[in-house]
């Protein structure tokens, strides 16, 4: 069999991880397909993606299309004569793209599929209340994560853990998986299962601010799960009304405590180093936050400037 001459597509710092791991096993890259560069943050300069920047750092052939389809770009794309695709977090694939190699294009996927095909996988396998994810590498098809898959590896999700710790646990993960689907390829020897669907079948939707949301008729443990789940990225959040103040806060972290009381849901409850919401089945206690305008601080840092009336409640 021939050597693989791979094209590498993928945006994000999760992407990075698996694309540094390829180059250090002596895989030969003949391009990286990444995002196109656009403006980011209050001053909209303009910023690379993660993989962007790795790519200038490692001297790697740069391609940046905005229509994948578009001609001048499938006949780069063909130029640099790749005969395996691999893809880490980048976006839908034409056909015309993914069915281009001789060896095909295959995916790399931080959930355990067919659960959690979609945008978010780390993050709703937490919210969730999973106790197990994993990473999975499949053919792409002409479906969003429906490919037939090559392999899969699982984790244990701890208690305590949030989507950044998990995040970097499944990137390590996934890089001895995608090292083995390539070794499994260049020995000729593939097999694939297809993916059974079900109506149990759980999806990792897009985040948005609505799902990401505190709702605090919900039981401590579904709130708790959420501001893992989110934690650093893009975060839990909710309103916290006290007078006629109102301040939209990031959670980042909380700590549950299981306990009966009579508080009204939602209430907070403040000493000099501590702050609690009152749920319905206990309290959270809020370990790190941000409030508009400030930087991101522990819970003692914002009580030191910061106090509260016993009418403050979080909505």
């Amino acid at each position: 069999m021939e050597k693989l001459r791979i094209v590498f597509m993928g945006t994000p710092e999760f992407a990075v991880g698996i694309l540094d791991t390829i180059l250090k096993h002596n895989y030969e890259v003949v391009g990286v397909i990444t995002a196109a560069d656009k403006p980011a943050g209050r001053g909209q300069k303009i910023k690379y993606s993660a993989v962007k920047e790795y790519a200038l750092e490692h001297n790697l052939t740069l391609l940046q299309p905005t229509n994948l389809k578009d001609a001048a770009f499938l006949d780069q794309l063909q130029q640099l004569n790749a005969n395996l695709q691999v893809v880490v977090a980048f976006r839908m694939l034409p056909e015309v793209v993914w069915s281009m190699p001789k060896y095909g294009t295959f995916n790399l996927h931080a959930s355990l599929l067919p659960n959690y095909r979609g945008a978010a996988p780390i993050n709703w396998a937490i919210i969730n209340g999973e106790t197990k994810t994993g990473v999975t590498t499949f053919f792409i098809d002409e479906k969003i994560d429906t490919g037939e898959m090559i392999l899969s590896d699982a984790i244990a999700i701890g208690s305590t853990e949030n989507a950044g710790q998990l995040h970097d646990r499944l990137m390590a993960l996934g890089s001895e998986t995608v090292i083995k689907t390539l070794h499994i390829i260049e020995n000729g020897n593939v097999t694939t299962q297809k993916q059974t669907d079900s109506d149990d079948i759980k999806t990792a939707y897009k985040l948005n601010k609505e799902n990401c949301k505190i709702d605090f008729s919900k039981s401590g443990e579904v709130i708790y799960n959420l501001i893992r789940g989110l934690s650093p990225y893009p975060s839990a959040w909710c309103y916290i009304k006290d007078g006629n103040e109102e301040w939209c806060v990031k959670i980042y972290e909380a700590s549950l405590e299981v306990i009966a009381h009579t508080y009204n849901i939602g209430r907070l409850v403040t000493t000099k180093k501590e702050m609690k919401i009152a749920v319905q089945d206990g309290f959270l206690q809020v370990l790190n936050l941000q409030f508009p305008g400030k930087k991101r601080m522990s819970t003692v840092e914002l009580l030191n400037g910061m106090s509260f009336s016993t009418e403050a409640k979080a909505l």
